[in-house]
């Protein structure tokens, strides 16, 4: 069954019902889902009973990507600079499904260069993104999380998020605030059963570098870069494990990744 409609924010919605039974009956939100890694994670959590809150630009890439997956999933089509957007996942996920304990924040974009050629517009675009509307997912999704006294926050970082290197630093800073907050967070909430996790991957075959005229895996000389099923992995390695472990940052590097 599919049904669409178009919220007055400009958000198109379609939800998407399949035969197959939810185990464990759990919701996941997940943004940035018709990226690598949020479509590789959606999957991975599909196959595993969790339903879904899916959220990207491309209405035809969401559609794709839940038309591909097992378990009941709701669309939610829109820019995450709209102010609007965290709130109407977190009430798509309570209103179709009952319930949320799983925010992926995931959607980011990413601007590098040198000085000279740099466009200053694009990194301003990428604080707004990699930083604000991550910010705001991240407090949205936590003060449900504290009201129903459960759930896990993952926030999607990179290894620069602790590091830097020429003309990153930009795309570094976003993820150093990202860090910061996931920590502060993860401090305040440490006594309860809420949870907060960074993953730091290093090089990720995605299409984060689609506008590069040489990819980084020749740049940096790394001829097997991690692939988006490697980071789906490891979010399911955090959601696995038992409540009284905690695992704050999760560094994940391909082979031959020298940082």
């Amino acid at each position: 069954m599919k049904a669409l409609r178009v919220l007055e924010a400009g958000v198109a919605l379609m939800t998407y019902t399949h035969g197959c039974s939810d185990a464990q009956n759990k919701v996941a939100v997940i943004t940035g889902a018709t990226g690598g890694i949020g479509s590789a994670v959606a999957k991975t959590l599909s196959g595993t009973g969790y339903r879904l809150v899916l959220s990207g630009r491309s209405v035809s890439k969401l559609n794709a990507l839940a038309s591909s997956i097992h378990t009941p999933s709701v669309i939610v089509a829109g820019d995450l600079q709209d102010a609007s957007i965290p709130e109407t996942l977190l009430s798509k996920a309570i209103e179709n499904f009952g319930r949320c304990d799983i925010c992926l924040n995931n959607g980011g974009i990413l601007e590098v260069g040198p000085i000279e050629t740099i466009d200053v517009e694009r990194v301003c675009e990428m604080v707004r993104v990699n930083v604000e509307a991550a910010f705001r997912i991240a407090y949205v999704f936590l003060k449900h999380f504290v009201g129903q006294k459960s759930g896990h926050l993952i926030n999607i970082s990179s290894v620069l998020g602790n590091k830097v290197r020429p003309t990153a630093g930009a795309y570094a800073g976003t993820k150093h605030a990202i860090e910061a907050l996931s920590e502060a967070l993860r401090i305040e909430l440490s006594k309860s059963d809420v949870q907060v996790s960074c993953i730091e991957p290093g090089l990720v075959r995605t299409g984060l570098h689609d506008r590069w005229e040489v990819h980084p895996s020749q740049l940096m000389n790394i001829p097997e870069p991690l692939l988006p099923a490697d980071i789906a992995r490891m979010v399911l390695f955090l959601l696995q494990q038992p409540p009284h472990v905690r695992i704050p940052q999760l560094t994940i590097l391909p082979k031959g990744h020298e940082i």
